[in-house]
């Protein structure tokens, strides 16, 4: 069978086993099916995820313009202490700012490569955590706007990481830890704006991810280059692709990307 589409986040469910789907323009392919299977990807085209365009991708799937002017590439989205909707000043469009910034959001600690902190809106777990390759995590702060969560990742990661190690997570290279203990030992830590918000009786959230073989030196494919790529199909874990060969494909990095997909 033969696909073609622009990448976008695969949607995902988390069951006994996360399950994951790659949405190409009208076909829906689960993933999860194609484990054991050749998959033949092939490079097409651009197509800016804003304005539909045939132009080069320059970040979170959208071309450069795009993403210098659009709302939902605001500078808060990846540092959620700039976020400033809820003194009711306008970043780039202020009635988007408030709809996303002003709904609860959750500080969470996951382990993916190693423990780190993070941030999501609340109806985004576990989806985030599932993003990340994340095999546990827990939540720590739930907050009613991204500002206030954005102030408490800051203060925290002085005393965790913030950044996931993605050879390491793939390689599933990582070390069950007790993420109760972490909550409770980075209590002191949150800023007194935050403290109230403090979530002191929940238990750590496990993810399990459908792989049949991690790689031990996985390889990132770069799609553009390379044009063309044929592998069988091994695993997904966060937004990857694991290929047999130990070749990864991020399939998020690679937004807006159209691609016609071949599967054998």
């Amino acid at each position: 069978m033969q696909y073609q589409g622009v990448l976008k986040k695969m949607p995902t469910e988390n069951l006994e086993t996360v399950q994951y789907y790659l949405e190409l323009n009208d076909d829906f392919l689960h993933m999860n099916q194609l484990l054991g299977k050749t998959i033949e990807m092939t490079f097409v085209k651009y197509e800016c995820l804003n304005c539909h365009l045939n132009k080069e991708i320059y970040r979170q799937g959208f071309c450069k313009s795009c993403f210098f002017e659009i709302p939902t590439a605001g500078d808060w989205i990846m540092r959620p202490e700039l976020s400033t909707a809820h003194l009711g000043i306008e970043d780039r469009d202020l009635a988007y700012e408030k709809q996303v910034q002003l709904k609860p959001h959750i500080v969470y600690l996951a382990n993916s490569s190693n423990v780190k902190v993070g941030v999501t809106r609340k109806q985004q777990v576990p989806t985030r955590w599932i993003d990340q390759g994340a095999h546990e995590a827990i939540e720590i702060v739930e907050v009613p706007n991204r500002y206030l969560a954005g102030i408490t990742e800051v203060a925290l990661k002085k005393h965790v990481a913030d950044k996931t190690n993605w050879r390491k997570m793939l390689k599933n290279d990582v070390e069950d830890e007790n993420l109760v203990e972490w909550r409770n030992k980075l209590a002191q830590y949150i800023p007194e704006e935050a403290k109230a918000y403090f979530i002191e009786n929940n238990t750590e959230t496990n993810l399990n991810f459908p792989v049949d073989k991690y790689p031990i030196k996985p390889k990132s494919l770069n799609l553009v280059k390379q044009h063309s790529y044929t592998g069988k199909l091994v695993g997904v874990k966060g937004q990857y692709l694991i290929f047999e060969d130990e070749t990864v494909f991020n399939v998020r990095s690679n937004e807006g990307l159209v691609v016609s997909i071949l599967v054998g």
